[in-house]
């Protein structure tokens, strides 16, 4: 694995390793959990690899991954699975003619912040291997709660079955790098828009742009955020399952009225 690609062969996985492949022009990049004999656990939006819930699913589910209508023998039917939306595929059905790459845990800062992409590794330690793997079996006969693309995905899946970590805000399950990424992206130039008076040079407010993007990020990680907590697997179906952790469904919000 090269110092900034997480780019991996099939030959040097380990059973518990957080894999990933990027999706649609490296639009996005769905996330699981690889449990050995050539299968990968990961969460979808009721069989769908991505999806908000809105019109935006139009765009992602066209440029997604091609496949074929032929049942592949090895994964779960969908139709027994995709009900909570975790699943089990075979790798080659996880990979859609996509390249591996392996999500990196315990990083240094520095290493952190090189990788300008989110969603490709974390500040966080991971769990021993089995206890990785007992939570991802479990979440696939329990599920994972009710997908949502910007505070429960694949990638927040996959890091809570590593770290067995929450992020909780308002008993709502937390966000992933890549959503981070996302969001902010564009924070970080509203940010820096204030200081275009201090800073006229263009040169300047992209430098500025790009620190508060960081600082987003880093702050941001599930690595360094305070407003985490440990949950073991059967605790967080039963609260799931009594409405304790709740994930509500996006809804497209009205356009503001148009100016007179």
């Amino acid at each position: 694995m090269g110092l900034l690609s997480n780019r991996v062969e099939r030959s040097s996985l380990k059973l518990g390793d957080h894999i990933y492949s990027w999706r649609a022009a490296y639009i996005y990049a769905h996330h699981g959990i690889y449990v050995g004999d050539d299968k990968v656990i990961h969460f979808t939006r009721r069989g769908q690899e991505v999806g908000t819930g809105t019109v935006l699913d139009l765009l992602l589910v066209s440029s997604g991954p091609t496949r074929s209508h032929a049942p592949c023998p090895t994964c779960v039917p969908a139709e027994e699975s995709e009900c909570h939306g975790v699943v089990s595929s075979c790798l080659n059905c996880f990979l859609a003619g996509g390249i591996l790459y392996c999500f990196e845990y315990a990083v240094s800062p520095a290493l952190f912040l090189a990788k300008a992409r989110g969603g490709t590794c974390t500040l966080a330690i991971s769990d021993p291997d089995d206890d990785v793997i007992h939570r991802a079996k479990h979440l696939l006969d329990n599920g994972f709660g009710c997908y949502n693309v910007f505070k429960n995905n694949c990638e927040d899946f996959a890091i809570y079955c590593k770290t067995g970590l929450l992020v909780l805000d308002r008993n709502t399950m937390g966000r992933s790098g890549q959503a981070v990424s996302v969001v902010g992206g564009p924070l970080a130039a509203i940010l820096s828009t204030p200081l275009r008076f201090v800073t006229t040079n263009v040169y300047g407010m992209a430098a500025t742009a790009i620190g508060a993007y960081c600082a987003s990020r880093y702050s941001a990680d599930i690595g360094m955020r305070r407003d985490v907590i440990k949950v073991s697997v059967e605790d967080l179906s039963r609260r799931l399952a009594t409405g304790m952790f709740r994930v509500a469904e996006p809804s497209m919000l009205p356009l503001p009225p148009a100016a007179n």
